[in-house]
Parts: structure tokens; C-alpha cells; sequence
């Protein structure tokens, strides 16, 4: 028994006589950002952005799957926006506490040196003999 499917053979047209009217094209559905989510919710999740897009990555996946696009829509593009959220600020912010990090060990390190004449000061003999 073949199970194949589709059961008819169908023969490719040629493209010049492909014209599909416009009412016929279908958008695409949304995409649900479920993978980027959870790897945000996971590794970098900062305010708990992953977890929110996390949710939102869900309810869209949902919505996507019961047919509703436009709230699938919706809920992707808010996925999409805590994924960002959570992604520059999981990798912004240790840079900047990197760079917080460097120009403060420079700026001490140069305080250092130019303190180290008032450190390095002797006292000559003649100075303890007028005590």
C-alpha cells in the first residue's frame, strides 16, 4: 500500500506559465524564537528578560499553531524584542565592567607612579641633627 504522499503525479510547469495571482500568496508564518529564548533564558538571563521572552516565544507558538497569526505575530515580535533586550544587555554589561575594570587599574596604576617620589623621600642626616 503507498502512503506516499502526494498520491498524484504532478509535472512541473514551465515558469513562464506559472502565475500565481496575488490573493493566492501566503505570508509566511511567524517565526517564534523559541530556541533563542531558551538559550537566553538559560545562559543570560538577565532581569529575567530570557524567561519573558520565553513566555512570549510560547504563547506564539500557540497562537501560530491554532491558527490565529495575527497574535502569533504580536507575541513573536515582543519574543523577538525581550531576546534582544537580554542579549545586548548579557553582553554589553560585562564589557563595560570590563572596560570600568581596565581604565580603573590604569588610573591607579599612574596614581601609583606619580606618588612614588613621596613614598621613595629620604630624609638627609643633616635634618635629624637639628632635632
Amino acid at each position: 500500500m503507498d502512503t506516499s504522499y502526494p498520491r498524484e503525479e504532478y509535472l512541473p510547469t514551465p515558469s513562464h506559465k506559472r502565475d500565481p495571482a496575488p490573493a493566492t500568496l501566503v505570508p509566511p508564518p511567524p517565526r517564534d524564537h523559541l530556541v533563542w529564548s531558551i538559550f537566553n533564558t538559560i545562559y543570560m538571563n538577565i532581569c529575567c528578560l530570557g524567561f519573558v521572552a520565553l513566555a512570549f516565544s510560547v504563547k506564539a507558538r500557540d497562537r501560530k499553531v491554532c491558527g490565529d497569526v495575527e497574535a502569533a505575530r504580536r507575541f513573536s515580535s515582543k519574543a523577538k524584542c525581550y531576546n534582544v533586550l537580554a542579549t545586548a544587555g548579557s553582553v554589553l554589561l560585562p564589557l563595560l565592567l570590563l572596560a570600568l575594570v581596565i581604565t580603573g587599574v590604569l588610573h591607579l596604576s599612574k596614581l601609583a607612579q606619580e606618588s612614588v617620589g613621596f613614598f621613595t623621600y629620604q630624609f638627609s642626616p643633616s635634618d635629624d641633627e637639628d632635632k
